[in-house]
């Protein structure tokens, strides 16, 4: 049986809250292991790499009996690189830190979404997230508790597929898990990079709703303010790179 670990978040300008858990998966594994009532992935392998000003996706959930509607703003695209894309091979999503891009999404039935997950790739403490409900902000995510959990581990380190197998030997790639609770949702996520760091690398965009959870837990519990502005980072090295989006 899991121990998850628990994330409960009070808005500083709204009273709206959500309770949180954050799990990961094992070294290696680009999926989630949960189970869902309805779910879909998106891999990016539609697009070419380059910037993208909207794109919309039904997260593979086309033929299902709920269909997931989702809209991509500011997004962009490049190949698969040391850096990013599941498998090592096809596209990957990517934020700067001038360059956030933002996620909307609905439900052919109503229904509400719970969940997301996605493969956070080159992971640094710049990789933030912001999940909105209705126009409020109900969680904000920085990665330092899964790194403290991850750091230790050598596993997690380093580009797991070929061709690129080994390879950015200085940071982790993991599968992280976000399970909404006691009723609690969203249908905005914002993906962004804190100023002066590195890119933002990730795939396989999970979003549905959750029945059972799924991945390890972050053993100490932490409990974080909402900042609209973000959050300080504490001791985390940075890489930099180039801005510049893979050519297709």
């Amino acid at each position: 049986m899991r121990n998850l670990v628990w994330i409960s978040l009070l808005a500083v300008t709204s009273p709206a809250m959500a309770t949180v858990q954050v799990t990961y998966e094992n070294p290696g594994v680009q999926n989630t292991t949960a189970v869902f009532d309805y779910s879909g992935v998106e891999t990016f392998e539609s697009l070419s790499s380059g910037g993208h000003t909207s794109f919309m996706t039904d997260f593979g959930t086309a033929l299902t009996p709920v269909v997931i509607n989702s809209t991509y703003t500011n997004l962009t695209i490049n190949k698969a690189d040391q850096y990013g894309a599941a498998g090592g091979s096809g596209r990957y999503a990517v934020a700067w830190d001038n360059a956030p891009y933002q996620l909307d999404l609905s439900t052919s039935n109503g229904g509400d979404i719970n969940y997301f997950g996605y493969w956070l790739s080159a992971l640094d403490g710049g990789n933030l997230l912001d999940f909105y409900k209705n126009g409020s902000l109900v969680f904000s995510f920085t990665p330092t508790s899964v790194l403290s959990v991850i750091g230790g581990n050598s596993a997690y380190f380093g580009n797991p597929n070929a061709p690129f197998s080994g390879r950015n030997s200085n940071e982790p790639y993991a599968f992280v898990n976000f399970y909404f609770n006691d009723g609690s949702s969203f249908d905005r996520i914002v993906f962004h990079q804190s100023p002066g760091g590195a890119g933002y690398e990730s795939d396989n965009h999970t979003v549905g709703y959750w029945i059972e959870q799924g991945g390890n837990a972050v053993p100490e519990p932490a409990t974080w303010s909402m900042l609209i502005a973000g959050f300080g980072l504490v001791g985390l090295a940075m890489r930099r790179r180039s801005e510049a989006a893979s050519a297709c």
